[in-house]
């Protein structure tokens, strides 16, 4: 029986174990600084047709555009200047609804970020970045058993592996989360 339950704590440490890299699409490292964040004031993106930083719209800016806008700005602090190119943004797109849950919860608005990741997550269940976020918002509340359930969703979605997954698994044995 003890064999049976040293087993059992050898594999949770092998789960948890750190990954050489981490695959994830577009969100595996920091946005790098753009115009928009390094010239651009005031919420306003920087147009390369125009050559000038503008108020973004939904005719200058394609939805990715501005999504794109939208992680830089949170990245970079600018939380408010974040959720006011969210409001232009289509807000039945389960990346718009997960990027609200982000800045809510950087702007330490817990409850209010769970009901936007859990609206994402309702709008598209495989939102593995979603439940990352969200997991991670749970590790900063000291709620460990309800990220390492995020972490095991993102896991049986086919996330093992990628940026989502990595961090959310590097933020439950660390304690610490990502601003990306």
């Amino acid at each position: 029986m003890r064999l049976v339950l040293v087993s059992a704590i050898a594999l949770q440490a092998f789960a948890f174990a750190p990954v050489v890299h981490a695959a994830g699409g577009d969100s595996s490292t920091a946005p790098k600084p753009t115009n928009t964040t390094k010239k651009c004031l005031f919420g306003r993106v920087y147009d390369k047709d125009a050559g000038r930083c503008v108020k973004p719209d939904k005719t200058n800016f394609t939805q990715d555009e501005l999504y794109d806008a939208v992680r830089e700005l949170a990245y970079d602090g600018q939380l408010e200047n974040a959720q006011n190119i969210l409001r232009i943004m289509d807000q039945d797109d389960d990346r718009v609804m997960t990027y609200w849950g982000f800045t809510y919860r950087k702007m330490g608005e817990l409850e209010l970020a769970n009901v936007y990741y859990n609206n994402a997550i309702e709008a598209n269940p495989d939102n593995i970045l979603a439940r990352s976020y969200m997991g991670q918002g749970f590790v900063s509340e000291g709620k460990t058993d309800l990220a390492i359930m995020q972490w095991r969703e993102i896991k049986a979605r086919g996330g093992e592996g990628t940026w989502a997954e990595t961090s959310l698994r590097e933020a439950i044995q660390t304690g610490l989360t990502y601003s990306y």
